[in-house]
């Protein structure tokens, strides 16, 4: 089936509105979309930042007309004096297999010496390697993404043979697996979302992980639970807030890894770690950053 897609280049102001009554007139789905191509990265807190020229792109069954969701917009939208009616052009998108095409853009790719991460309907490399055959599903994790590269990297250049890993803010499950596949004995997950729970698990059974081997929990049933191994590859943000809880999950001498920050949040968050850990040189990628650190033992 083909679908109507309309977008609207407007600005901050009428972006809620316009949203509300495109939903209103019956669209499938609303997405927002830079402008002007400059990307807002994580905010600094207590702040909001928007987009001057936003995008807003709208998704409709091909059946419905046209004029009859641009009357809609113009019959309700509240526009002051010094606006005008936003800007907009509409097209037919073909029908498509969209989780098909994205497929085809996911390929295996190395980490480090020892870890291929491979989708999980292709052929591995290298049968000699260590795999990690990924099914991303509902969560955010495939190893394309800088900060999870960074992560495998270190996990890949590690000593794991009989430690615990756990891994916060686990998404697909990517991070800890791994773990277990490079020689860790058990993973413990956490994540707020409980789809990235299930997507862990799934994931587990794919690379034959036994069950005993890994447990997934919200962080409000996590508890006190502790490491030799620690992964946090979340956002600056979040990573300050829980400095005492992410620090607490590592056994003195353990191993502390965090990504999904740039380098203006590094003093940042040393600060807020410095209590418990003791920084070793971090890394970089694409503009990413990882810094890895030890627990003291006091």
């Amino acid at each position: 089936m083909p679908w109507l897609q309309l977008r609207f280049e407007t600005t901050p102001a009428l972006v809620e509105s316009l949203e509300d009554l495109l939903l209103e007139s019956g669209c499938s789905s609303v997405t927002l979309r830079d402008g002007q191509d400059n990307p807002v990265y994580e905010p600094e807190r207590g702040t909001t930042p928007l987009w001057q020229s936003t995008v807003v792109i709208a998704l409709y069954d091909d059946n419905i007309e046209e004029h009859t969701i641009i009357d809609h917009v113009k019959a309700h939208l509240v526009i002051a004096d010094d606006q005008t009616f936003p800007a907009y052009r509409s097209e037919l998108l073909e029908d498509k297999d969209w989780v098909r095409a994205w497929m085809e853009h996911f390929h295996p790719i190395q980490f480090g010496k020892r870890l291929w991460v491979c989708p999980s309907w292709a052929d591995v490399p290298d049968p000699q390697a260590v795999n990690l055959m990924l099914d991303p599903g509902l969560a955010f994790g495939t190893g394309t993404h800088p900060t999870t590269a960074l992560c495998l990297e270190w996990l890949d250049g590690l000593e794991l043979d009989g430690k615990t890993i756990i891994d916060y803010g686990c998404g697909s499950g990517i991070l800890g697996i791994a773990g277990l596949l490079l020689g860790a004995d058990t993973m413990i997950g956490v994540d707020n979302d409980p789809q990235a729970l299930t997507a862990t698990q799934e994931n587990a059974l794919r690379n034959n992980v036994d069950a005993s081997r890994y447990h997934v929990f919200l962080p409000e049933a996590f508890g006190n639970q502790t490491a030799e191994v620690v992964v946090a590859n979340i956002l600056a943000g979040p990573l300050v807030e829980l400095a005492p809880k992410i620090a607490g999950c590592l056994k003195p001498g353990g191993k502390l890894a965090m990504a999904g920050l740039f380098p203006r949040h590094m003093d940042e968050i040393m600060l807020a770690y410095s209590p418990w850990i003791q920084f070793q040189p971090h890394a970089e990628k694409d503009g990413w950053v990882r810094l890895n650190g030890v627990r003291r033992a006091s």
